[in-house]
C-alpha cells in the first residue's frame, strides 16, 4: 500500500494490506489509523471489517488494492471515512450519507438514551407515541428510536430535501420506513399539536468558532447543519418558543447542545415557558442533552 495504482499483479493477503495502509495513515498523522485501515481496506473489498482479523491470509487482487489505495490516499487527504464510504454506523445500524446530511457522532447516542431512559420512566417503550425529530438530517435519531419504540411514529423533519431522500432511504432500510413521514420545512414550522416529545440536534456552532473547525468536518459537512448565529444559540432561539406551543402539558423537548451550551440553552427553554431542565452529560462527563418540559401550558 504505497501510493501504487496497478492494473495488475499477484494477489496480497489482506492482513498486510491492512497493515500498510494502518502504516501510511499514523504516519500522516491520522487519528485511529488501524481501525480507520481496516475499515477502508474491507470496504475497498466488499469484506465485513472482521474479516481483516480472522482472514489475513485472505489474498486481495490488483483492482481492490487499487481501490483501497485511493480510499487511504483521501483519508490523508482529510476526508472522513463516513463520507468515503458514503456511510456510517449508528446505534447499532447503518446510514448512508449525503452532501446534505451531517454525519451522525457517537456523542448523539446520549441523546437517543436520553429519550428512552424516559420512555422507561414513564410507562415503557411498548406505548404508542409520536414524536418529532427537527433537523434529521440522516434521520439518524428518528430511525433509532424507531428500531426500539416498535409503536411509535415520527415526523423527520428537515429544511433540506435532499437530506429528506436519504434520511427516508434509511429508515426504509433500516425496516422503519412505515412509521417515519419526513417534511420540509425550517424547523419546527411545520409541527402541529398532540406530539408526546420532541428532540433534535440542531446547528449549534457559533460562526466565530468556523476557522477553528478540524478540516474534516469544515470541508465535508454541510455549514447548514453546523452554524447557528454568532453564538451559536440561533436554532434552539426559534424552535424552543415552537416548540412549547405544539408540546402538551408534561410533553419533554430534547436538544443535543455543545459542551459549554446547556446552561444558555436551559435559560432560552426558560424563557420559552418551559419548566423542569435537566441535564445530561456523555461519556466523557461533558453537558450533551437538554431536556424541558411543559409543566404548565
Amino acid at each position: 500500500m504505497t501510493g501504487r495504482r496497478e492494473g495488475s499483479g499477484p494477489p496480497v493477503p489482506l492482513g498486510r494490506l491492512v497493515r500498510e495502509a494502518r502504516d501510511r495513515l499514523a504516519a500522516g498523522g491520522v487519528d485511529n489509523a488501524a481501525l480507520d485501515a481496516r475499515l477502508l481496506v474491507t470496504a475497498a473489498a466488499g469484506l465485513d471489517p472482521s474479516r481483516a482479523v480472522l482472514e489475513p491470509d485472505l489474498e486481495i487482487g490488483a483492482e481492490i488494492l487499487a481501490t483501497a489505495t485511493g480510499f487511504v490516499d483521501r483519508r490523508l487527504g482529510g476526508e472522513p471515512v463516513g463520507r468515503i464510504l458514503g456511510r456510517r454506523e449508528f446505534w447499532g445500524l447503518e446510514l448512508a450519507l449525503s452532501p446534505e446530511t451531517l454525519e451522525p457522532r457517537p456523542d448523539t447516542e446520549r441523546l437517543v438514551e436520553a429519550v428512552l431512559d424516559w420512555c422507561d420512566q414513564t410507562g415503557g417503550r411498548e406505548r404508542t407515541l409520536r414524536f418529532a425529530d427537527i433537523g434529521t438530517g440522516s434521520g439518524a435519531i428518528a430511525i433509532a428510536l424507531l428500531s426500539e419504540l416498535p409503536r411509535a411514529v415520527a415526523l423527520a423533519v428537515d429544511i433540506a430535501q435532499g437530506a429528506l431522500v436519504t434520511a427516508r432511504g434509511n429508515a426504509v432500510r433500516c425496516g422503519v420506513g412505515e412509521r417515519f413521514l419526513a417534511a420540509r420545512a425550517d424547523l419546527a414550522a411545520a409541527i402541529v399539536p398532540g406530539l408526546d416529545f420532541l428532540v433534535s440536534n440542531p446547528p449549534y456552532i457559533s460562526t466565530a468558532e468556523a476557522a477553528g473547525l478540524r478540516p474534516e468536518v469544515a470541508r465535508h459537512d454541510p455549514a447548514l447543519a453546523l452554524f447557528a448565529g454568532p453564538e451559536g444559540l440561533d436554532a434552539y432561539a426559534s424552535m424552543l418558543p415552537e416548540g412549547h406551543r405544539v408540546l402538551g402539558r408534561f410533553a419533554p423537548f430534547f436538544m443535543e447542545t455543545g459542551a459549554d451550551q446547556a446552561a444558555a440553552v436551559s435559560r432560552l427553554a426558560r424563557a420559552a415557558g418551559f419548566e423542569d431542565i435537566e441535564v445530561f452529560q456523555d461519556l466523557a462527563g461533558r453537558d450533551r442533552v437538554v431536556q424541558a418540559r411543559c409543566v404548565a401550558k
